[in-house]
């Protein structure tokens, strides 16, 4: 395919722009070669300033969990934008909403909306700090949520001790209340909590990875977790930025069974449009200014026209009885129709699944955390990559991310991709 208009209107990005892109996902960084400008969208299919049609697997990262341009969410934004873009003051759209959100996920109370899935997750960490009067946290390597500081840690010299920033700007002060320990390793847990006794305030999850590519929990971990977190007073953040209201109506905590304390929330939630919530029961919420201490605000949070496709958005889910079947038995096909031409290509490769989410490491290893994420060939990714993309198939142009499936994406859309990536390999 032919990329002469975006390679363009990329060299002219570079001039005003850091890096030619607002964030670094969108860059070729790990797989060479010029981003795609993207002109329009519909269903499951990316038109691009070249005139090329690609069919997405990254749907704004998650979003698009109908497809792009979804009638139902355009007429709502259309219809609300026509009253008032934003006022900075209560719209009952806010309530009806969060009304739906809390109807529809477990062990939530009340919900607060703020303007992206970072707001969300820095915000949980001070309420969770602010509601147990405990400063440090638990993450863990290779989950990603958000750019704020508290988060952009990397491991220190041993396994329990505080972690060090991994960007410049993050100060030391901030690192050393922020513990680093393994995905899917119940015991590098422990080992922290017990080198830290009565100093965390929470642990901080995505309860399915999407950061390393797809890594689905091991039987027993998030139980494992909850427990520990029931044991130590601590309490237990699920990061569902990606996975809520997409691998079921009510996130992993439905999915799983397993009850979190805070659960964060974006993607999806705004159909589409900048977004972002946190949600937990009474008591925790309820600390949160005006009626309590934590404070946290935002002039656009809460926007009419973010609300107005979030609420449309959640409303086809939860009227939809069907979708979450329909979206697990399309990966699924996908899924084995990768994993039979790769393996009769001998390509060497891991495919993890979970839901609507969908990953393809080129390891035999099986793929639990981000130390076997990491041993993937990424020479071999790279061909992968540019090779669909050839075939007209946009997949994220890095091995640590999630692909997301579409419900608009037909059969015939999977069996093209199944076809293009046999060529590729052929």
């Amino acid at each position: 395919m032919i990329y002469k208009r975006s390679s363009a209107l990329f060299a002219a990005a570079e001039k005003v722009i850091p890096g030619g892109v607002n964030s670094p996902v969108r860059a070729f960084k790990a797989v060479g070669g010029t981003p795609i400008f993207v002109k329009e969208a519909k269903g499951a299919y990316l038109y691009d300033e070249d005139g090329n049609v690609l069919i997405d697997y990254i749907n704004s990262w998650g979003p698009m969990i109908l497809g792009h341009a979804y009638q139902p969410v355009v007429d709502a934004v259309v219809e609300k934008a026509q009253k008032g873009t934003s006022f900075g003051m209560p719209t009952e759209i806010e309530t009806q909403i969060a009304e739906l959100a809390v109807s529809m996920v477990p062990n939530i109370d009340k919900i607060r909306f703020v303007n992206s899935g970072t707001e969300a997750c820095m915000s949980a960490v001070r309420l969770a700090r602010g509601f147990t009067g405990k400063d440090k946290i638990i993450k863990f390597a290779g989950c990603y949520h958000g750019h704020s500081d508290s988060f952009l840690i990397q491991a220190g010299s041993g396994a329990v001790t505080f972690g060090s920033p991994n960007s410049p700007g993050v100060t030391a002060g901030t690192a050393k209340d922020t513990l680093l320990a393994n995905y899917n390793n119940l015991s590098s847990v422990e080992a922290l909590i017990a080198a830290n006794k009565n100093e965390i305030a929470c642990i901080i999850i995505e309860p399915v990875a999407g950061n390393m590519g797809c890594i689905p929990p091991v039987k027993g971990f998030l139980e494992g977790l909850r427990t520990l977190c029931d044991a130590n007073n601590i309490l237990l953040i699920f990061d569902e930025v990606m996975t809520g209201f997409r691998l079921a109506k009510g996130g992993v905590q439905e999915l799983y069974g397993v009850d979190a304390d805070i659960v964060c929330f974006g993607k999806v939630i705004g159909g589409g449009l900048p977004v972002g919530a946190f949600a937990a029961r009474n008591e925790i919420m309820n600390q949160l200014a005006p009626l309590g201490p934590v404070y946290q605000a935002g002039t656009l949070s809460g926007n009419p026209l973010a609300m107005a496709a979030g609420f449309a958005m959640l409303n086809e889910l939860n009227n939809d009885k069907d979708v979450f079947k329909r979206l697990a038995e399309k990966t699924e096909y996908l899924h084995k129709g990768l994993a039979r031409v790769l393996y009769n290509n001998n390509i060497t490769h891991t495919i993890n699944r979970v839901g609507s989410m969908i990953s393809v490491h080129f390891d035999k290893a099986n793929v639990i955390d981000f130390e076997t994420a990491a041993k993937g060939n990424n020479e071999t990714f790279k061909t992968f990559f540019h090779g669909m993309l050839n075939q007209g198939i946009y997949i994220a142009p890095s091995a640590f991310e999630t692909w997301f499936i579409t419900d608009a994406l037909t059969y015939n859309d999977l069996d093209k991709t199944i076809a293009a990536c046999d060529a590729v390999f052929r």
